[in-house]
Parts: structure tokens; sequence; C-alpha cells
């Protein structure tokens, strides 16, 4: 007999569902965090577009060239990309992992994996054009005058790509950004979730643990898809169709393997912060949807 029945055998009435977290939760938590970080993010983009090896020279680079200002190129495309792709991969894993576990307690590893994967998988391909145009636009000025967009937001953008290029050129790189999103949100989201889970059997429920399961996450997560991501950003930068297997060899050929890895440093200096920033951001606006709630309140 099921706990539920025999609740009700007993006389007590069976708990209530808990009222999912409005879906767009997640993708304003990471447009906060994402607006803090871009000139990180900016600088791990440049400097695996341009070849430049050092994450301070860079950063020089770009202040003395054209101002402080100059970090937040492309923030645009950054927010457009929060609220379209980050949105859609914490409400799909939310989704993904309440069909996967229906059991008490918190869900295996293995299905916080395969929910992040699939949650991943959906968010990487249908935001792959707000993905695009954050990289476009990150990495025009590193790039010589002549091959610069110079798009004025990301929505003209969108739309001088879908003039000059055709609608098809949205989804370009669409697969290893696919790649990217299946293995960032695997071990991004489900890694918080299983940290999180582990160390609430040491210490309570609150921001010191949310600050340690996050820390996890964007390590491992960073390593994970350090190889996806500098592929991802080469492809879409290119002004030719140079496919993956190409990028793959010239990046081989002329670096060796550990080309996979170029931009490891700024791109764990951007992530983890982010990553903290986004979980620390969202479990404070949940915990903001529950006072509400508990105060009487029904729009969310």
């Amino acid at each position: 007999m099921s706990s539920e029945k025999t609740a009700v055998a007993a006389g007590v009435p069976p708990p209530v569902a808990k009222k999912p977290y409005p879906f767009w939760l997640g993708g304003v938590a990471a447009s906060i965090a994402g607006a803090i970080t871009h000139p990180l993010d900016l600088t791990k983009v440049r400097l695996q577009v341009t070849g430049e090896k050092h994450m301070i020279n860079e950063i020089k680079k770009t202040v003395q060239t054209y101002g402080i200002r100059g970090l937040y190129d492309g923030l645009t495309g950054t927010l457009l990309r929060q609220m379209t792709y980050s949105m859609m991969r914490f409400a799909a894993y939310d989704q993904v992992k309440g069909l996967m576990h229906k059991e008490a307690g918190p869900p295996p590893a293995w299905k916080m994996g395969v929910a992040g994967s699939i949650a991943g998988g959906i968010a990487g391909t249908l935001g792959n054009p707000a993905e695009l145009m954050m990289v476009r636009m990150q990495a025009d000025r590193a790039k010589p005058p002549a091959q610069r967009y110079n798009y004025r937001n990301s929505v003209q953008g969108l739309y001088r790509m879908a003039v000059d290029e055709g609608i098809a050129s949205w989804f370009r790189g669409v697969g290893p950004n696919a790649l990217r999103s299946v293995l960032m949100n695997a071990s991004q989201l489900g890694a918080y979730d299983w940290f999180k889970s582990q160390l609430q059997r040491f210490m309570q429920d609150g921001p010191a643990l949310h600050f340690l399961a996050s820390f996890g996450a964007g390590t491992f997560a960073t390593t994970v898809c350090s190889p996806a991501d500098v592929l991802k950003s080469r492809i879409m930068n290119a002004s030719n169709n140079e496919g993956v297997a190409q990028v793959l060899r010239t990046g081989l050929a002329k670096d060796g393997p550990l080309f996979l890895f170029k931009g490891w440093t700024p791109a764990w200096i951007r992530l983890t912060p982010t990553t903290i920033l986004i979980f620390l951001t969202l479990e404070q606006l949940k915990a903001g949807v529950d006072r509400y709630r508990k105060a009487g309140g029904t729009l969310l």
C-alpha cells in the first residue's frame, strides 16, 4: 500500500504537492549572473578566437582600446541568451527530473545527469541563435575592422544574419553547441543537485551550502565542457563554413590536443562565479516566492 493510501486509511490527509516555481526564475537568475560576469565571458571568447594566451593581457588590450565600456561589448546578446537558452534549460531540467523521479528523497546521480542532458539538448538546440549572436558580438572587436559584423544589438544582429546569410545561419554550430549544452547541464545542474544532496548530510540548507555546491558544480562543468566550448566558439565565429572536423584538424595541427582547453582559466574564473551567482540568486528567488505564497499571494 502506498504512503498516500496509508495516510488516508489512518485518517490523515495526504500531503499536498508543492506548486512548482515559475518557469522563468532560472532565466532571471542567469541574466543577473551573466550581466555581472560578462567581462570575463567576453575575454574567454576572445582568447579562444584570437590565439592570445594571457587573460590579463586581453583585458588590458580591451580597456586600452575601447575603455571600460568595451568589457561590456555584446551585453544584449548575453541577456537574450540567458532569457532563452538558460530559461529553457532550467525549466526543462525541473520538468524532466520530476517525470523521472517520483519517489521520496533526492534522485540518484544518474537521473540528475540524464535530466540535465535532456534539458541541455533541448535548450542548446532551440537557443542556438541567441548563443551564436552572443559569441559574434563578444568576439567582434578582436577581429580586423574589415571582418567585423558591427551589429548594433542582438535583435538587429539576428535580422542582419537572416537577410545576409539566410535563416539557416542561425543554426550554424548547432551540433557542438548542443553537445556543449548537454555536457554543461549534465555537469552543472546535475552536479549542483548532487553536491547539494551530499552536503545536506553535514550542513543545514542555506547560503553556505548553496555556495559550496555551486563551487563544485562550476569547477566540474568547466573541465567537462571546455573542448566543446572551444569548438563551438571557433565554428560560430568563422566567416566561412568550416565544420567540426576541419576546425579540429586545424587546432590539433597548430596547437596540439591542449588547444581544446584553451581559455580554461578564464572559463573557470567566469563559469564558477557565474554558477555560484546563478544558484545563490535562484535559491533566493525561490525563497522569495515561498514567502510571497505564504503571505497569501497567488500570482506566482
